[in-house]
């Protein structure tokens, strides 16, 4: 299956060269050791099972350094890998390709780690209608990225940022008075954009039953409590579960009939895929 990558071409490319100018900055003293005509074949090998993610960032982290320097894939984003599997294969200076390593390694060892940990939620629902999705708990200036790798694992995404989906949480229900008068004025300020509210007990989840939300977060509620949110619900608002949710917990947490469960820990949480490049 194809993920499709929608992040804005200059997302990635102003990615890849902040980070080789953190890495590289003017010089890469130890290349330099190596004879500057010389041409090496290297492959990229993961040393785990994993779910791939990375594949445009490490492009274009070569690409930046040398363009002739040709990839040969033979795994997309999204796919799963064995350990011991050669992910890709890469034709070029040696130099460059000594150069380029740890960047590239660096995107696609965090952006598969987010991929992999996804897919481990997802498979713990399969055969349920639930959707497993991320939070803003991102790494800044990588939040795009990581959303795409959440999808490269077969989760869903969340709202971006503050800009494409309102979310009312507790200090905005202090501020405002009432969950009633904040959805009541998020509606009157931003039509036709779904309102969430967050909840902590059964009283608040009948609260924003009351004021109409279209989705109604269940912060932290244990399995009878989130049971007795669905039967209240009757349908009316869409129900996410979020926090304590654990991959030994989210199956018992998914049969209760919520509709979607929120995972921070998919995104901050993460071990990065080990990962290896040597030359052949």
């Amino acid at each position: 299956m194809t993920i499709e990558n929608t992040i804005p071409d200059e997302f990635i490319y102003a990615q890849a060269k902040l980070a080789l100018l953190e890495d590289v900055g003017q010089q890469d003293l130890t290349a330099d050791l190596i004879p500057i005509n010389t041409l090496a074949n290297a492959s990229i090998i993961t040393r785990e099972n994993a779910t791939l993610c990375g594949q445009a960032w490490l492009e274009q982290v070569f690409k930046q350094l040398d363009p002739t320097i040709t990839i040969d894939w033979s795994f997309n984003d999204g796919e799963q890998m064995q350990a011991n599997d050669v992910i890709c294969t890469l034709h070029g200076p040696a130099r460059t390709l000594l150069t380029g390593e740890r960047t590239a390694m660096n995107f696609v060892q965090t952006f598969s780690a987010t991929a992999t940990l996804a897919r481990q939620y997802v498979d713990q629902v399969i055969g349920l209608t639930v959707q497993i999705l991320d939070t803003r708990k991102t790494i800044p200036g990588l939040r795009l990225a990581q959303k795409y790798a959440v999808r490269c694992g077969g989760g869903h995404n969340h709202r971006v940022g503050l800009y494409d989906g309102i979310l009312i949480k507790e200090n905005h229900i202090n501020a405002a008075g009432s969950i009633a008068v904040a959805v009541e004025q998020a509606r009157h300020l931003h039509q036709g954009i779904a309102i969430e509210v967050e909840v902590e007990n059964i009283d608040e989840f009948e609260q924003a039953l009351m004021a109409q939300a279209d989705i109604i977060l269940l912060d932290n509620f244990d399995i009878p409590a989130l049971t007795k949110a669905v039967a209240l619900n009757q349908g009316r608002a869409k129900l996410e579960a979020s926090g304590g949710i654990t991959l030994n917990n989210v199956r018992a947490i998914a049969e209760t009939g919520i509709d979607r469960i929120s995972i921070g820990a998919i995104t901050k949480d993460i071990r990065a895929i080990d990962l290896s490049m040597r030359f052949v």
